[in-house]
C-alpha cells in the first residue's frame, strides 16, 4: 500500500460500471441500513432467544459491543494490511487495496469511510452464519451489539477524517493520523487504543 496519499478525489476499484457503484455510498445511507438491520435483529432476538431476564440479554449485547473493538483491531491489522504479510502475492495486494488500501490513498473520500451496504451486508451475512453456529439464537442479541460497535466506530472514524475534530476525539484523531501518515504498521485501533497497548503496536510516545 505504498501509494501517494491524496487528500482530494476518489479512487477506482473496478472498471466495471455495475460493480464500481456498489463500492461506495453516502455515509448516511450506510449508517441507516446497518441501524435498521440491527433493530430488526434485536426485535427478533427478544422473541426467539429465550432470554427471559433483561440483564442477561443486555450482557450479551454489551459483550458483543466490546468484542467489536477486538474484531476491529485484528481485522485492521491482519486482513486490511494482509499485503504486508504476503508482499509477493498479487491476490493479497489486490485484497488489501480493495478492502483498505484505497482508503489509505484517499483518506478523505467520504463514500468509502463506511462500508457500503452491498459488500457490508454480504459480510454481515457471513458473520451471522458463523455466530449462529457458535451461539444459536443468541446471535439475534449478539449481532446487534456487534453492529452497534461498528456504528460507533464509523462515527469516530468519520469524525477523524472529514470534519473539524471534536475535543473529545483529539486522542483518537492523533492515534489514527499516526497510522495513516507515519506508522502504517502500528496504531490499528480506532475506537480505542486498548488493543494496541495489549499487543504492542502503540506508536512511539514522541
Amino acid at each position: 500500500m505504498d501509494r501517494e496519499i491524496k487528500n482530494n478525489g476518489q479512487g477506482i476499484l473496478f472498471e466495471n460500471s455495475f460493480l464500481e457503484p456498489l463500492t461506495k455510498s453516502p455515509p448516511y445511507i450506510s449508517a441507516i441500513t446497518y441501524s435498521l438491520l440491527g433493530l430488526v435483529l434485536l426485535a427478533i432476538g427478544v422473541q426467539r432467544s429465550g432470554v427471559d431476564q433483561f440483564w442477561v440479554g443486555a450482557a450479551i449485547f454489551a459483550g458483543a459491543l466490546f468484542f467489536w473493538t477486538l474484531f476491529e483491531y485484528f481485522a485492521h491489522r491482519y486482513l486490511f494490511h494482509i499485503d504486508e504479510y504476503f508482499p509477493e502475492s498479487a491476490f493479497a495486494q489486490k485484497l488489501a487495496y480493495t478492502l483498505h488500501g484505497i482508503h489509505h490513498e484517499f483518506p478523505r473520500d467520504t463514500e468509502r469511510i463506511i462500508m457500503p451496504p452491498v459488500p457490508g451486508l454480504m459480510i454481515l451475512g457471513l458473520l451471522f452464519l458463523v455466530y449462529f453456529l457458535l451461539m444459536g439464537n443468541y446471535v439475534y442479541l449478539f449481532l446487534p451489539g456487534f453492529i452497534t460497535g461498528y456504528l460507533l466506530y464509523t462515527r469516530i472514524h468519520y469524525k477523524t477524517h472529514v470534519t473539524p475534530v471534536p475535543s473529545y476525539l483529539k486522542s483518537n484523531y492523533k492515534h489514527h493520523a499516526l497510522h495513516h501518515y507515519k506508522y502504517p504498521e502500528k496504531a490499528f485501533g480506532i475506537s480505542t487504543t486498548l488493543w494496541d497497548r495489549v499487543f504492542g503496536t502503540m506508536p512511539p510516545e514522541d
